[in-house]
């Protein structure tokens, strides 16, 4: 049931409203606290030891009270950073509440991250203490009562926290946040090294979510799935908008493409929200076996998603449009809204809508979304002109005030008044850009420079067999050959078959012929050879990304290459 149009109304002039108050408000709308407002995936253990599959709000409000409860008798203040160390969604979902609800600021670090990375960003956030699940309490619990200022102040797991916490809770509970208190740490995707933390305030995690209220309906989330990653400020941003609409939202603690869907035969969802890797996952698997048919919308987050991705999903479910009596009528096929963004931009500043018609594709990732503003810069700044490719940056209001005690790499990172967001970009005459990769991860070859994100999406194209390519460019070792450097690498196509069984015929040599055909065709600079790859082969990050970086150093090293 979505809220009424009065209810609307009154949230969007709510002046009190934030991403750190959000239960708070919800309650003083009058809010029935036995309506039910979260599904979990069955991991998630509450104070009294249960695993609730699902949460009334009064249910989700004595959970969060309890371990508010818990963290303020530890001495736990407004503004001290707690991590929160899990795999589970909604243990993140939690301690967001309950921690904001002291005014303090939860550092969320990915479950997937390597140990050594994990203690030595947590290190750096200069964290009070931890929360962890079981998996991850020896990774953290070795900091604990550590030397003063470098230790942790206590390392917590569900297991400790029990309801007679509740009855701890201060009298200063909930916090009143100034709008530019901080209210969240995530952290980037650590494809380039470290996580940077990435904090987000009471107004820059709430300001897109008060403006989608406003300006749309929000009926294709009516039931919502989300995919994303528990210790990403999407699936924060995500969980407070479904609360203030009042639709129905569970939290999927996996990423990968096969339990993704899975979940969507359980739950019936009529948006489905992750990242492009699983969406990539998804559409390898045989979808014509999968009951998809509750699915509206598909929205993408993060990188952009591939066109041979998109294709296969919208084929599957429904969406609603106009016809031609002007009538609202139900259509086959979903859409799938490809956005554009980061841990940093707080929000999809890009948002591409995809149907089974859609043409515009080779990495169009549309214009900017209403508040916002994006540029295509010159080294010096200076906006480009069309055709013109650059780095891309932007302004809006949903941005980072900051990296986490790092200023220097954030002031590294603007330009010309644009925060950069580490891809290169181009626009056409109609405004609408156009996404070609990481700065990073552009080739320099002796033929040019190779974009291999757009790369990618051409051979994904042009070669239905292929399930999934990574590209990347191995230069002599000392030699830079990125967007930033001015040396020479040798670029390789690495190749996921959809049909691995039937293909054993194929050799490299005719798969490399078979790639640059295609590139030669479009007038991209070929490769040195094409590679067949397992997909447990390709190196990813905590976020599902494809670390270049280390595909790079790995066949480096091998000489493979």
């Amino acid at each position: 049931m979505l809220i009424s149009r009065q209810e609307r109304a009154r949230i969007c002039s709510d002046t009190e409203l934030g991403a750190g108050n959000v239960l708070e408000r919800l309650t003083a709308y009058g809010r029935p606290l036995d309506e039910p407002v979260l599904w979990t995936d069955g991991g998630w253990q509450a104070p009294d030891g249960s695993r609730p599959e699902v949460l009334t709000l009064g249910q989700l409000n004595e959970a969060v009270e309890t371990y508010a409860g818990w963290y303020a008798a530890r001495g736990v203040r407004p503004r001290d950073p707690v991590a929160v160390h899990s795999y589970s969604s909604t243990e993140f979902a939690v301690n967001f509440l309950a921690l904001t609800a002291l005014g303090a600021v939860p550092s969320f670090v990915n479950g997937n991250l390597p140990p050594e990375t994990a203690r030595e960003y947590v290190r750096r956030q200069g964290a009070v203490g931890a929360f962890t699940d079981r998996e991850h309490h020896d990774v953290l619990s070795a900091a604990e009562g550590a030397e003063a200022g470098e230790g942790l102040g206590f390392c917590v797991t569900a297991s400790d926290i029990r309801p007679e916490h509740r009855e701890l809770l201060p009298s200063s509970c909930p916090y009143r946040h100034d709008p530019t208190d901080p209210v969240l740490i995530s952290h980037s995707s650590g494809t380039t090294g470290m996580p940077k933390g990435v904090p987000h305030t009471h107004r820059t995690l709430m300001y897109a979510q008060v403006h989608r209220l406003r300006y749309s309906t929000g009926t294709d989330m009516a039931r919502t799935l989300v995919g994303l990653p528990g210790a990403h400020n999407a699936m924060v941003a995500t969980l407070l908008y479904c609360l203030l609409l009042r639709t129905d939202i569970k939290l999927l603690s996996s990423q990968r493409g096969a339990q993704v869907l899975d979940a969507i035969e359980e739950f019936g969802p009529t948006t489905v929200l992750a990242f492009a890797g699983t969406f990539g996952e998804m559409a390898a698997e045989t979808l014509a076996d999968r009951d998809l048919s509750s699915v509206q919308v598909w929205f993408n987050t993060g990188d952009a998603a591939h066109e041979a991705h998109i294709r296969a999903l919208v084929q599957h479910g429904s969406h609603q449009t106009m016809g031609k009596d002007l009538r609202r009528v139900r259509v086959e096929g979903s859409v799938f809204v490809d956005g554009l963004g980061s841990s940093e931009a707080g929000y999809s500043v890009f948002h591409n809508r995809h149907t089974k018609d859609t043409s515009a594709y080779s990495r169009c990732v549309g214009k900017p979304i209403s508040f916002a503003e994006a540029a295509v810069l010159a080294e010096d700044g200076t906006p480009l002109p069309p055709g013109r490719i650059g780095r891309l940056g932007l302004k809006s209001p949903t941005l980072t005030p900051g990296y986490w005690n790092d200023s220097l790499t954030w002031n590294r990172m603007r330009l010309g008044g644009y925060w950069l967001t580490g891809d290169l970009a181009q626009q056409d005459d109609e405004g609408n850009f156009y996404h070609l990769d990481r700065a990073p991860d552009a080739v320099r070859t002796r033929d040019g420079i190779l974009f291999s994100t757009r790369t990618e999406e051409l051979l994904l194209r042009e070669l239905p067999e292929l399930a999934d390519c990574t590209v990347v460019g191995v230069a002599p070792e000392g030699v830079r050959a990125d967007w930033d450097g001015d040396g020479e690498a040798e670029a390789y196509a690495l190749l996921q078959l959809a049909d691995e069984e039937n293909d054993k015929g194929s050799d490299e040599e005719a798969w490399t012929t078979r790639v640059n055909t295609v590139l030669v065709r479009a007038g991209f600079p070929p490769v040195t050879r094409a590679l067949r790859m397992k997909p447990d082969d390709v190196a990813k990050g905590a976020t599902g990304k494809v670390l270049k970086r280390v595909m790079r150093d790995r066949f480096a090293a091998r000489g493979q290459v």
